[in-house]
């Protein structure tokens, strides 16, 4: 990478955000994986764009705004979840399209905006990243780290079978609750970078890819944020020099990672199954003093 690139103030702040954005992502992409809400990160995004459009209206930071309602959306939806009849995907399509519709009406009622104004936060933009995002990045980060790598014991238990998390004594609900709100703020990180529309890819890609290579969970988190990192700087690097939108891009490289991950990967999952077949079949074998030498025939005589 040329080094001239850092020497702009605004490609240093789209750095670090880029680094942020992959270590957060995935870190809590894992979780959702785990308990099959892949969508989940995608319904919290559609609803962060309301708070971008408040954010224009009333004259506040869009990245705290959008933190608060993704936070509050996050929050209902568990409840609903919870304690509604309504079913999950109802209570996520709500999100999608209430979201997006207020998102559009709040930023068309702000003075002087337009559609175009919620564009660098629906697909990123690096130019736009200012230094009060990166401190508002840096410190929802924190909090998504702290999180995902302090309670990763309890939160894999509870993604992986919740009345046993249950019987074992953990606070499942509260839990559950935490892991949407920590999505909720992952969107917030991520959306100056990748964008609101893009971000779930980012969540749930590469561990779709860690997994070809891994089936233990501390080594598909440590490939996944791997993962989520190169892309992350890759693709903002590849926009500087090329002028391509860089959600865009980082979600082409990480799906090109799967890809690539995935065709790696074939090989050694079928010597895999290869060995492991062998071994079955060694295991129902009879003991090798049982076994005829070849050439020579039974004789019907036992030996004890």
């Amino acid at each position: 990478m040329n080094l001239e690139i850092l020497d702009y103030a605004f490609m240093q702040r789209a750095l670090l955000a880029a680094v942020l954005v992959g270590i957060t992502a995935p870190a809590v992409g894992i979780y959702l994986v785990q308990r099959r809400q892949a969508l989940l990160g995608d319904g919290i995004g559609h609803v962060a764009m309301t708070g971008v459009g408040l954010g224009f209206l009333l004259s506040w930071s869009p990245v705290w705004m959008a933190t608060a309602v993704s936070v509050l959306g996050a929050v209902l939806m568990e409840l609903i979840r919870w304690y509604g009849r309504t079913r999950g995907d109802i209570a996520l399509a709500m999100l999608f399209y209430g979201g997006m519709a207020g998102g559009v009406m709040f930023i068309n009622l702000a003075p002087g905006g337009s559609n175009a104004n919620l564009t660098s936060y629906l697909f990123g933009s690096l130019s736009t990243v200012s230094e009060e995002d990166v401190t508002a990045i840096c410190l929802l980060a924190a909090f998504v780290v702290l999180v995902t790598v302090g309670l990763r014991r309890q939160l894999f238990a509870v993604s992986q079978d919740e009345e046993f998390a249950r019987v074992t004594g953990l606070p499942v609900r509260a839990l559950n609750l935490l892991t949407a709100v920590t999505a909720a703020v992952t969107v917030t990180v991520a959306m100056r970078v990748v964008g609101l529309l893009l971000v779930s890819a980012l969540m749930v890609v590469p561990v779709a890819a860690a997994q070809q290579l891994s089936r233990s969970f501390a080594a598909t988190f440590a490939i996944s944020v791997a993962i989520g990192i190169s892309v992350s700087i890759g693709g903002t690097v590849t926009s500087y020099y090329q002028d391509v939108p860089p959600g865009a891009t980082i979600v082409l490289l990480t799906i090109g990672a799967f890809v690539l991950l995935t065709v790696l990967a074939t090989p050694l999952a079928r010597r895999r199954a290869r060995a492991a077949a062998a071994g079955a079949a060694q295991e129902g074998a009879d003991p090798a003093e049982c076994v005829i030498p070849p050439g020579r025939k039974p004789t019907g005589k036992v030996g004890v």
